[in-house]
């Protein structure tokens, strides 16, 4: 599995300087069946990352720009009266797609957003009272701008708790723009997509995500994981602690983690390592540490710092 993992960072790489961690981490969404959030300043190849790693996945690809004026139908799809036997015919909508992609997904209004809950929880959508079931493997992956503010919405917090991920993707170093700079100085285009080829295949990430299935994490470290997440249910400085689905979501992420380190079983490394990402969404800090500039980063170093770490 390591090995076709390298395969599908090399593809992305041909055309995606640095970011390493941040595609190794919608890596381990993907084997972990779960949806990210990505954050980031405009121009920073959030979107072409995202549509190099459908390509070299093989998965079927859908881009759904959103807008203040987007409507629920043009999401999910609609009945379309057919004239010729006079019937309904269902038309699928865009998210009908096993890659789907999501740009500025903060752009379109509370009923826009409603029409993902379904679909991104229970992997179908329900019209008129019939279910449409999705493709698998199914995974969304949304993008915000974190700065820009005007003409957005706040996400709900029911929908932001169904993303297993917010990464916050960063600009690159200096070193990684130079070579960005030297690699496309000349006649290659940074768009060229033609170059990246498919390395694996849907059924392979079926394969990969029951060998995840099979990782084993001891009683000690489930309930590590349990701790951690009841400290953010009673910590002084969070107004607003992490679900039952973000223990779930550690315990998932962190066999994924530990299946990519070529491991059979999960250490406490690995569930530190996805603590961040799994909760940086769910948690809300109190409008007075907020406003003291307590992050969400220190309070979590702050949990990890109190609770025992297994052996």
């Amino acid at each position: 599995m390591n090995n076709r993992l390298n395969s599908v960072r090399n593809e992305i790489h041909k055309l995606v300087i640095g970011q390493s961690e941040y595609i190794d981490l919608l890596l381990v969404a993907m084997l972990s069946n779960g949806h990210a959030l990505v954050e980031g300043v405009p121009g920073i190849a959030k979107t072409l990352t995202s549509k190099l790693l459908a390509k070299a996945t093989s998965l079927d690809f859908s881009r759904i720009q959103f807008t203040p004026d987007l409507m629920p139908t043009d999401v999910v799809g609609t009945n379309v009266f057919v004239m010729k036997d006079s019937s309904f015919t269902f038309k699928q909508g865009p998210i009908f797609s096993q890659f789907v992609l999501i740009d500025e997904i903060n752009r379109a209004p509370a009923k826009t957003q409603s029409a993902l809950f379904e679909v991104m929880e229970e992997y179908q959508v329900t019209i008129d009272g019939n279910t449409y079931p999705m493709t698998e493997p199914f995974i969304v992956l949304a993008t915000q701008n974190p700065i820009e503010q005007e003409g957005t919405y706040k996400l709900p917090e029911a929908q932001m708790d169904r993303f297993l991920f917010r990464v916050l993707m960063e600009y690159p170093s200096e070193v990684e723009e130079i070579e960005m700079l030297d690699r496309f100085s000349g006649t290659k285009n940074a768009r060229d997509l033609t170059e990246v080829q498919a390395v694996i295949s849907g059924s392979d990430i079926a394969q990969f995500r029951s060998w995840v299935e099979q990782i084993k994490i001891d009683a000690p470290l489930r309930k590590y994981i349990a701790q951690i997440v009841q400290l953010t249910r009673n910590h002084p400085d969070l107004y607003l602690g992490a679900s039952p689905r973000a223990s779930l979501a550690i315990m998932r992420t962190s066999k994924a983690v530990a299946a990519m380190k070529g491991r059979d079983f999960v250490s406490p490394d690995d569930i530190q390592a996805v603590l961040y990402p799994v909760l940086n969404h769910r948690l809300s800090l109190t409008p007075e540490r907020e406003m003291e500039g307590v992050t969400l980063k220190d309070v979590l170093q702050d949990i990890i710092e109190k609770t025992e770490t297994p052996r």
